[in-house]
């Protein structure tokens, strides 16, 4: 019996195998068994907590440290034999990749995680999750490409004549695209700052319209006319944005002009019939009406008062009523409106 288990293959007696088997069926129950009962009983317990961190860690164990945990026991065993220096070599290689791999799996989702959690904390639109789909893309290509550099390295492949390639041919694709590169900033800054969002109404000089998508390079916005205006994310982060999404109520300043044969007694009645006229209508709140100014031609009065709405449908409805309503009334009390009109006299001696 002792003949057989020192009977050697490929440099290794039986024994030696045996003793290997054991270390791997004693390392993978081990791992079984607390994957069976212990992270079981983790995942349930996280389940009942409010907080989503406890179930994403528990996630990220199963999916990548228990896998890493049985690569570990499989390695273990193997080194209990005398390997060939060729084999090692492999081993090893095959070590570096698949850590590499698990790796670069956690810290992608640690990422993704964390974008995740921002947008749903600032409750996204649909428009953001779209956004956030992009940037993931774009992370998860820097972060693997990092990765590869760095598992190249570790395979022993002399990459510094490359990485120094890479450097002056990155500075030559870096200034050839400036402008790309530029946009592309300026769509982190729209992500994270959110100066706007899709569905905003905003005005850009003389521009205006409603935001319908906003990419990598550009935002495209839905004008008045129906036509489509694009703009580069960076002409957007450079300019000043009028944005009336954001908007929690609307100042609406106006003037009335009336003639000057108006008497005195209405003149003092004109800023309290205004003021009822406001008041009377829904979502608005009244500030102030003066009789601010003497024209050429007429008495002016002042007024200012708040929609308390961003809708510029609302608003024109509530205008509209107020415009209808100071007609009827100064019509009711025989109140002329003023207009552009000239007094020549001529003298009787002419």
């Amino acid at each position: 019996m002792n003949d057989i288990l020192q009977y050697s293959i490929f440099g290794n007696a039986i024994i030696n195998y045996l003793s290997a088997t054991g270390v791997l069926i004693c390392g993978v129950v081990v791992v079984y068994v607390f994957k069976k009962y212990v992270l079981k009983k983790l995942k349930k317990y996280a389940e009942t907590t409010d907080t989503e961190i406890d179930d994403f860690f528990i996630g990220v164990i199963d999916s990548s440290l228990i896998p890493l945990i049985y690569f570990g026991v499989f390695y273990i065993a193997l080194h209990t034999l005398d390997l060939t220096a060729g084999f090692k070599h492999i081993l090893e290689n095959g070590a570096i990749v698949f850590i590499t791999v698990l790796v670069v799996r956690a810290v992608i989702s640690v990422v993704n995680f964390g974008l995740q959690s921002y947008l749903n904390k600032s409750h996204g639109s649909s428009g953001e999750e779209k956004q956030l789909k992009g940037i993931l893309g774009l992370v998860n290509f820097v972060i693997w490409a990092i990765a590869f550099v760095f598992l190249l390295d570790n395979l022993g492949v002399k990459i510094s004549a490359v990485v120094a390639g890479l450097g002056i041919g990155g500075v030559a694709v870096a200034l050839a695209a400036q402008a790309v590169l530029g946009d592309l900033f300026s769509y982190f800054v729209i992500f994270f700052d959110k100066p706007f969002e899709v569905g905003d109404f905003i005005i850009i000089g003389d521009k205006m319209g409603v935001v319908e998508y906003i990419g990598i390079k550009t935002t495209r916005i839905r004008a008045i006319g129906g036509e489509q205006l694009v703009f580069s994310n960076t002409d957007l982060t450079n300019s000043r944005v009028h944005n009336f999404k954001k908007m929690e109520r609307r100042r609406v300043v106006f003037n009335l002009a009336v003639t000057y044969q108006t008497p005195s007694e209405k003149l003092k009645m004109i800023p309290k019939m205004i003021k009822c006229v406001i008041e009377e209508q829904e979502n608005t709140t009244y500030d102030r009406g003066h009789f601010a100014t003497y024209g050429d031609f007429s008495l002016n009065f002042e007024f200012v008062y708040y929609v308390t709405s961003a809708d510029y449908n609302q608003y024109m409805d509530v205008q509209q009523a107020i415009n209808l309503a100071i007609y009827e009334i100064f019509e009711k009390e025989g109140i002329e409106f003023a207009y552009p009109t000239q007094t020549i006299i001529i003298p009787k001696s002419l």
